[in-house]
């Protein structure tokens, strides 16, 4: 995709590594967010900042959207004066974590405009946009993907997975996977504290075994020292949760255990003001749990 121009909107906590990653990469980027703050500082980086989505992403061969939901997404999607904007032929990627069937409704609206769609939630949090080792999902055309494949390389390491929708799914899994195992890293940590070994040295301990993993060293580290900044919002982490329930539902399923340990993030983010902390702060609900502070 030599001298593709991109333009990226949303460049919050992911979005900004991401852009950054874009532009080392060589590519022409223009960038838009909603606070104009956020964006100004890829300025330094090359890319153009600009003040509406509309000129963001005129003449732009990809853009890509990282935002909240699949429902600031379809905003834009859905939007004439947006997509009025787009080149011709211009391929809509949406790294946004949102429900499979809003990608499929995002692809249909933008398929019958003669432009092309591909769903790519991501997995690997500020760390991985930061480093470009970003895991991303990938949804829709086969040939989409590989007109695409150039620019995700430059931001980690995608996979196609399926049709449209099927990233969103495989995010939705990969976040269950996640929620879950912040859940038991949460019990470990507090066990092994409580019980007077070193948590650091149990992590050494377990490093390479099948108890091992991103999270458990991470977080589980993140959780001993009481470090929840956000590198994954807890907001976000229920909302997909709630998305995961969603589907599952949809499909006639029953998933007791992501039922439990969502009603245990919106513990957290509702009623304990960690909405905005990292989903490793899970553990502050688990102590609570048990009468403990932090």
């Amino acid at each position: 995709m030599a001298n593709t121009k991109i333009a990226l909107l949303g460049t919050g906590l992911m979005g900004a590594p991401m852009a950054r990653n874009l532009r080392k990469a060589g590519f022409d980027l223009s960038v838009w967010n909603r606070s104009r703050a956020k964006a100004e500082p890829l300025a330094d980086h090359g890319a153009t900042v600009h003040d509406t989505v509309a000129e963001a992403i005129a003449g732009a061969d990809v853009i890509i959207t990282m935002l909240a939901d699949g429902v600031v997404v379809g905003g834009l999607v859905m939007d004439e004066a947006v997509t009025s904007a787009m080149k011709d032929g211009a391929l809509w990627i949406d790294m946004s974590s949102a429900k499979p069937e809003e990608a499929r409704a995002q692809s249909a609206h933008l398929g019958a405009l003669g432009f092309a769609h591909l769903d790519a939630p991501v997995s690997g949090g500020t760390k991985g946009a930061e480093a470009a080792s970003l895991a991303i999902m990938v949804g829709g055309d086969a040939d989409a993907f590989a007109r695409a494949k150039p620019v995700f390389e430059a931001m980690g390491r995608p996979v196609h997975v399926g049709p449209s929708g099927a990233g969103q799914l495989s995010k939705l899994a990969n976040q269950a996977i996640v929620a879950v195992t912040i859940a038991a890293v949460a019990e470990a940590m507090l066990l092994v504290k409580q019980g007077g070994a070193d948590a650091a040295a149990v992590r050494a301990a377990l490093k390479g075994g099948f108890a091992d993993s991103t999270i458990l060293q991470q977080h589980g580290e993140r959780m001993t020292e009481g470090n929840f900044e956000p590198g994954g919002l807890t907001k976000f982490q229920l909302k997909d949760l709630d998305n995961l329930l969603n589907e599952s539902g949809q499909l006639g399923l029953t998933l007791p255990t992501a039922q439990m340990t969502r009603d245990r993030f919106a513990e957290f983010s509702n009623n304990m003001g960690g909405a905005d902390k990292d989903h490793s702060g899970l553990y502050l609900e688990l102590l609570a749990r048990n009468g403990l502070s932090a």
